[in-house]
């Protein structure tokens, strides 16, 4: 039996009156999800145990059959192994974003969804100027950087991440707590070496958003794992263009693959990752696929985008793999969820429980449920899980079937 879970990052959202009380996964067109319920089983997974932050390094890390309330130790740990960023024992890792800050305002948590390029040189001047033997940045993917304070600096200030508080006034949402007059102080000393800089100047005067200041968030100090092997005695890979999940991956001791046009964004390579994902298992297990697009098309607040990601990732994603599975003389188990939602009105995370199906190429029992949504699946017959109990929930059905 092979083993497969697709994420679609964010999917999840409220009804929208503009959608006539529709969810966008009640509004979109899904085909293949809709075959893979109408065939399986279906439920709701609790990915966001009570009590922790609805992001997607917690809401991932459950999917990915591990608890968080045994191996959370904060988000940009491990975006730092992603990065090959190696952590000592009281180094605290920080997600440092490029933000947009306009009249005060948190006005683009992405600053336009800068390119890689363009960004490196921008961490690179704040590294340059504000940097120490104590205080390191390192350049991402995007937006997406990295700070590395060492002596436990900042680990318990009260950071926020910036796409929670979109339009918010800056200095309302700076970092609290210990250690936050230093994280204060680097943000603020930040705008006046970004705002100047060649590569703002040139985005400013073609009209896109700058990189005008950076922001901290998500900061821990490195995890301390059990691989996948060791947790279930199974083999398998992760893919993603998302350093926050591929560091999973590297922590669980996954194969990392990466395929060539994964963004991270909405032009993804969605096939490409099918693809990959279904040769990797020609000598693994197990794959984990995640895709970001939906998620960032829920921040932006744009439901035509949000539409489109999830109509992609169901023909392009799921359809693929579906396809191939079929095909294939290999039994096949897959599962697909969002991580959690991200509703286009809120234009963050929420924490509530997600729909999943989970479907076996074998002839197995199916239940009642029709459709791949939010409403459909609270009559699945799993039920609601765990969702770090997913993993084994698949490996318990493929015995059964």
């Amino acid at each position: 039996m092979k083993y497969i879970i697709l994420i679609g990052d964010g999917m999840a959202d409220h009804p929208l009156e503009e959608l006539g009380g529709r969810t966008v996964l009640q509004k979109a067109n899904t085909p293949n999800m809709d075959q893979m319920t109408k065939n399986g089983l279906a439920g709701l997974a609790i990915n966001v145990p009570e009590g922790y932050p609805p992001g997607s390094d917690v809401a991932n890390m459950s999917v990915m059959g591990y608890d968080p309330a045994l191996y959370y130790s904060g988000r940009a740990p491990l975006e730092a192994a992603s990065m090959g960023i190696p952590l000592e024992a009281s180094d605290v890792a920080f997600r440092c974003n490029l933000i947009t800050v306009k009249d005060g305002l948190i006005a683009d948590h992405s600053a336009g969804h800068i390119t890689s390029e363009e960004a490196k040189e921008l961490i690179e001047a704040v590294d340059d100027e504000l940097g120490s033997e104590e205080l390191k940045f390192y350049p991402g993917i995007s937006y997406r950087h990295l700070l590395v304070a060492s002596n436990g600096l900042g680990a318990n200030a009260d950071c926020t991440p910036p796409h929670d508080v979109i339009d918010g006034k800056k200095d309302d949402h700076m970092p609290k707590g210990e250690g936050s007059d230093i994280l204060g102080k680097l943000i603020e000393d930040s705008i006046p070496i970004l705002e100047g800089h060649s590569v703002n100047e040139k985005r400013v005067s073609e009209g896109k958003n700058p990189g005008n200041c950076v922001w901290f968030w998500g900061q821990g100090y490195a995890p301390s794992f059990r691989t996948f092997e060791e947790l279930y005695g199974l083999t398998g890979s992760v893919i993603s263009a998302v350093d926050l999940i591929m560091g999973l991956g590297i922590y669980a001791g996954l194969d990392v693959i990466e395929v060539p046009g994964a963004t991270g964004y909405l032009d993804t390579n969605y096939v490409g990752k099918a693809e990959f994902a279904m040769a990797s298992l020609k000598d693994k297990d197990f794959v984990v696929v995640h895709v970001e697009a939906p998620d960032e098309a829920g921040h932006m607040g744009n439901l035509e985008a949000k539409l489109q990601a999830v109509e992609d990732f169901d023909e392009k994603v799921v359809g693929t793999v579906l396809r191939a599975a079929k095909e294939s003389d290999e039994d096949y188990t897959i599962v697909v969820l969002p991580d959690h939602p991200t509703p286009i009105a809120l234009r963050t995370h929420t924490s509530e429980p997600v729909p999943f199906v989970m479907y076996s190429t074998l002839e197995n029992e199916v239940d009642d449920v029709e459709s791949f949504d939010e409403d459909a699946m609270k009559k699945g017959s799993l039920g609601i899980v765990r969702g770090c109990d997913l993993v084994q929930l698949m490996m318990e059905r493929a015995k059964q079937a």
